[in-house]
């Protein structure tokens, strides 16, 4: 996987690239390569891919040839996603096939686009000849298969950052454009040779300026397009993916709770965040644990640390974990899921707002959050009349669930000091249910050990710590919540 930044141009037929030597920064300008590419584009036949920005590709030629994928832009940069050369030319392979599943929902891929380039290559040189920058200057013939072929011929050119800040290439942008060339009109080849035979977006509701309804369909759609977004990368197993995903499945169906009054009718859509909450959720817990117990061993005295321990809160979580995301792929793979993705895709573009969706956004959202907050004060009174036990610990695990919905409803209506507060809250109580989550694992783990006649000496070790720390955010809260209420 890689990070692509560039600027496309349209340029006439008799443009002429101006001379690049003396940008700052690039030391000098490399002798100019050529190559001829043949390139495959694949999609579904209504165009699914190309309709939300995604390319798949097979390329032949180039220094760069094989299978490629490139995801929508983010912040004016693209993940491209790069694979040798399958032997099959009209198949493809299917990890490519599964990291678009959200895009195709089980729709079958196909040949749709045929491209033939002439590439000029002129590369900007920095020290030790590092590439900077890479202009391509590219003679393009773009063929629509199907029972019609129909054939488009442009040129263009393209500038690509290779290393080095956004500044240099903003640089190389200004000269192409002193020199004739546009930005461009299409946002790749395959949207310029495909036009208008790309699915229009889905029109979409506009609520009233200024409304509640307004705010709200904007954090929904906001975090609709985020966990379509993180599919390709939770599917990957990328670094903090899950757990972006799992937050983005909590703020909608938080969001959806909260502001029922304003889009109303979204009980199973709810239900269904919920379960894909839960899926995601076990690798998510898993990856969690596995993260603190090793922090918490690398810290004990390498006396205390015996018998197999290591392995078994290491590698055999770790195992676990792999098992929980064959988990999630087979979920990701599977007719619930489509369906929604499909739902959220028709509440993102045509939400059941009720008539209080109309009412001004500052007062009618006020009185949600005010509301929500005070479901967290009740809760608390609730558990603190209760005797300490399992029912108590049971009751501060809902304040801790109230707590974090009237945050992430106060973050929706943009008032930050109830967020916060109820922020605070969350982190300590998160941080006493981390302590008692954790020793239950130590336990199921010192029992597996004991029966294959290990050494448990560590798993007490690490459970008086986690008791210690559960007790201490405990103890920790009261004042906390003095401070807030």
């Amino acid at each position: 996987m890689a990070l692509e930044i560039e600027d496309k141009f349209d340029v006439p037929e008799g443009f002429a690239l101006p001379d690049l030597g003396g940008v700052p920064g690039c030391e000098r300008v490399a002798e100019p390569l050529s190559h001829r590419l043949t390139a495959v584009y694949f999609d579904t036949t209504d165009l699914r891919l190309a309709a939300r920005g995604v390319t798949l590709r097979r390329r032949r030629g180039g220094d760069d040839e094989g299978w490629h994928l490139k995801l929508p832009k983010v912040k004016g940069a693209r993940q491209e996603i790069t694979r040798p050369l399958t032997r099959s030319a009209t198949v493809v392979p299917a990890e490519l096939a599964s990291l678009v599943l959200a895009y195709t929902r089980g729709a079958p891929l196909a040949p749709v686009a045929q491209l033939e380039t002439r590439r000029g290559v002129t590369r900007l040189l920095g020290p030790g000849d590092t590439v900077l920058v890479e202009i391509a200057d590219d003679r393009v013939k773009g063929t629509v298969l199907g029972d019609e072929p129909v054939v488009r011929r442009w040129r263009e050119v393209e500038a690509e950052l290779k290393e080095g800040g956004r500044d240099l290439l903003k640089k190389v942008a200004k000269r192409l454009r002193k020199a004739g060339a546009a930005p461009a009109e299409s946002a790749s080849k395959l949207a310029r040779v495909l036009g208008d035979r790309i699915p229009a977006p889905r029109p979409t509701t506009r609520p009233e300026p200024g409304s509640a309804g307004e705010v709200v369909v904007a954090y929904l759609r906001a975090h609709v397009a985020a966990l379509l977004a993180r599919d390709p990368y939770v599917r990957l197993a990328e670094e903090d993916a899950v757990h972006k995903a799992r937050v983005s499945c909590r703020r909608l169906r938080s969001a959806l709770k909260a502001f029922k009054r304003i889009v109303a009718g979204t009980e199973r859509l709810q239900e269904e965040l919920k379960w894909l909450g839960e899926v995601l959720g076990e690798a998510r817990d898993l990856e969690v644990i596995r993260a603190r117990f090793a922090a918490r061993l690398d810290g004990l005295d390498p006396r205390f640390v015996t018998g197999d321990v290591r392995r078994r809160l290491g590698d055999d979580l770790s195992a676990r974990e792999h098992d929980a995301y064959g988990r999630i792929r087979a979920a990701l793979g599977g007719e619930r899921y489509f369906a929604l993705l499909d739902a959220l895709d028709a509440l993102a573009a045509d939400p059941p707002l009720t008539a209080k969706a109309a009412k001004d956004a500052d007062k009618a959202l006020s009185k949600i959050v005010d509301r929500n907050w005070r479901r967290v004060i009740d809760a608390y009174d609730v558990a603190r009349g209760m005797e300490e036990g399992e029912e108590r610990e049971t009751a501060m695990h809902e304040v801790r669930k109230a707590a974090k919905r009237a945050r992430y409803t106060a973050e929706t209506a943009g008032m930050s000091g109830v967020a916060e507060r109820a922020e605070q809250v969350q982190e300590v109580l998160g941080r006493h249910q981390d302590g008692v989550v954790a020793q239950g694992v130590l336990l199921e783990e010192a029992e597996r050990a004991r029966q294959a006649g290990e050494d448990t000496f560590t798993y007490g070790v690490l459970a008086g710590i986690e008791s210690a720390e559960a007790a201490r955010a405990h103890e920790e809260f009261p004042s906390v919540w003095s401070r807030l209420v």
